[in-house]
């Protein structure tokens, strides 16, 4: 094994410097997360990326809400198509296969987090399907987790998921972010979650995106 990383695939370094284990809010979902001898920091440096948090590395509270919403209301998705809308690690996504969805969507153009969530999928025995186009399938429910994590994100996300709302039920898993849009928002769940894959406990909601135009306002 390199010591590096620096010949690894991202498929490649995170089969071999992360652990795979059970997510102890959701003990029937594993994913691969990292260890403090992972490397990653270093790894991503030889990317050029050094700067941008490996989001698809955690079970961020977005996705961990979400995911315990899903289990507790299977209905929601049993016999449904879904799309996990920047899917990360796919946790939203796999949640969604164990509660019973037909089709399961996922968009994630971050190369490290699309290697990361099929290669996650693939160890929870889950089919999921990465969508490249610009527009959005056709599906039974968008589920996004974590997708209001700042003002820019904000501004770009959620013009194209009111697009997509006229039309499709959204749910949106969100800790009370600062740029989380509540004015669009109907909450309709809460739960205690850890952040970031096993950070303190925190309040987090799972929130049905309102129908109507809202422009490009965050």
């Amino acid at each position: 094994m390199p010591a590096s990383g620096v010949s690894l695939s991202p498929e490649d370094f995170i089969r071999q410097r992360f652990a795979l284990a059970p997510l102890p809010f959701r003990p029937d979902i594993s994913l691969y997360r990292p260890t403090p001898q992972s490397g990653l920091i270093g790894f991503l440096a030889q990317q050029g990326r050094a700067d941008e948090p490996p989001y698809w590395a955690y079970a961020w509270a977005g996705g961990a809400v979400l995911a315990l919403y899903l289990q507790n209301h299977p209905e929601i998705v049993t016999g449904k198509t879904v799309l996990d809308f920047g899917a990360g690690s796919g946790l939203v996504g796999i949640a969604a296969a164990r509660a019973g969805a037909t089709k399961i969507w996922a968009i994630e153009p971050d190369p490290n987090a699309h290697a990361a969530m099929m290669l996650n999928a693939e160890a929870n025995g889950t089919a999921m399907a990465s969508w490249t186009d610009p527009t959005l399938p056709e599906v039974d429910l968008i589920l996004a987790g974590d997708v209001f994590y700042d003002t820019s994100v904000t501004r770009h996300t959620l013009p194209i998921l009111a697009a997509a709302a006229t039309h499709t039920k959204i749910l949106v898993g969100d800790p009370f972010r600062r740029d989380l849009p509540l004015d669009h928002l109907d909450l309709i769940a809460e739960y205690t979650v850890p952040d970031m894959g096993g950070g303190a406990p925190v309040r987090a909601g799972v929130f049905a995106l309102r129908r109507g135009n809202i422009g490009n306002a965050p």
